[in-house]
């Protein structure tokens, strides 16, 4: 999975099975509490004020860091250990140290990495006392046997608080109540609520609402099916710039919906060339699809549950340069950017994960 749910990954009712039980009465060096905290709130300062009482110090690794705002992540770093630090006094905010956790998706050994060396950062060292703990939910005994060298500490789950009914109210427009979120979280929100960005999140989960509703009466919730293009050449890779909701303007891969009469393939070089304009034709790209591989993260569209399969095409070198491309359907532009200029703050959705999976970086 390699990125984190609504609540801390240390999240299972059958811990025990997985890692050594700590001591009630054991005091750590550092307790290490991950989430993404989108926002925090009183369940989330549940663990930490048990964190405080068992530990020194306590981490806070805060999970999607350097992504884009998003329906799902609308605060960054700094906003979220803001809610954090601010919901204690300052003897107590000392002893938390927010760092920030990427996300990698479709790939678990990187975000060992990163939350190793996030912790690191703080801790200088990984043999220093350790223990991680969350909430108690059945649903992350998968990330409790990535630290088999780590103890874990459960906490129940207070009042089964979760951050999406609070997010998603949030953004459609309703101001959080003092029983869900501590006073810094509603604070911090009430300043975002004025900015632009915020707006533009509002509009996009009105649009997304509304999106949802078409197929509200389906009796089962639909999955949907895409297919998306990895087109590199001369270290250099196609993007288009998304001109419509949800995510419009941030860079993103050429692909779409995947037609009731096409292969995924042929949807794939249609999409292509409908939105880029790709000066190549397609019997060149056919012949030049190097790989293809499944992305399913259940998260990974706010638009509903969406499957893509993405294709990499590697394009021979020319001595000509670059294809000329233009924008063209729902994409604003198109253009070839260097992959060493890649920005996952500025990718839609998992576009970035898909484009370090396929091409390997």
């Amino acid at each position: 999975m390699s990125v984190l749910p609504e609540q801390s990954p240390i999240q299972s009712e059958q811990h025990s099975d997985n890692l050594p039980n700590s001591n009630d009465s054991r005091r750590y060096k550092y307790l290490v509490f991950i989430g993404r905290f989108q926002p925090f709130h009183m369940g989330h300062k549940a663990v930490v004020d048990e964190a405080l009482k068992r530990a020194e110090n306590v981490i806070m690794l805060i999970g999607s860091a350097n992504m884009p705002r998003s329906l799902r992540n609308p605060f960054t770093v700094e906003e979220r250990a803001q809610m954090i630090k601010g919901a204690y006094p300052k003897q107590d905010a000392d002893r938390i140290h927010c760092v920030g956790l990427d996300d990698a998706l479709y790939n678990d050994t990187r975000w060992l990495e990163y939350v190793q060396s996030s912790i690191k950062t703080v801790t200088q060292s990984l043999t220093e006392d350790i223990a991680l703990i969350g909430h108690s939910k059945d649903s992350s005994s998968y990330y409790l046997s990535l630290f088999p060298t780590w103890e874990s500490i459960s906490v129940p789950n207070y009042k089964n608080l979760s951050a999406t009914p609070i997010r998603e109210g949030y953004l459609m427009g309703a101001t959080p109540t003092g029983d869900r979120t501590p006073t810094s979280t509603r604070d911090v929100m009430e300043a975002f609520k004025k900015t632009e960005d915020y707006q533009n999140l509002h509009e996009e989960a009105w649009f997304v609402d509304d999106y949802k509703k078409q197929w509200r009466d389906t009796p089962y919730p639909p999955t949907f099916m895409t297919a998306d293009a990895v087109v590199v050449q001369s270290g250099h890779i196609l993007l288009v710039e998304r001109g419509g909701m949800p995510g419009r303007g941030l860079w993103a891969l050429p692909g779409g919906f995947v037609d009731q009469k096409e292969t995924l393939l042929d949807a794939c070089i249609r999409e292509l060339l409908e939105e880029t304009k790709l000066n190549v034709v397609a019997t060149v790209l056919y012949a030049s699809m190097h790989s293809q591989h499944t992305f399913d993260d259940p998260y990974r569209s706010a638009r509903g549950r969406t499957i893509t399969q993405a294709f990499y095409f590697k394009l021979k070198n020319h001595t000509e340069g670059l294809p000329k491309v233009k924008g063209s359907d729902d994409a604003a532009k198109a253009f070839w950017l260097p992959l060493a200029e890649l920005d996952p703050k500025k990718i839609f959705e998992d576009h970035y994960a898909i484009i370090t999976k396929m091409v390997g970086l």
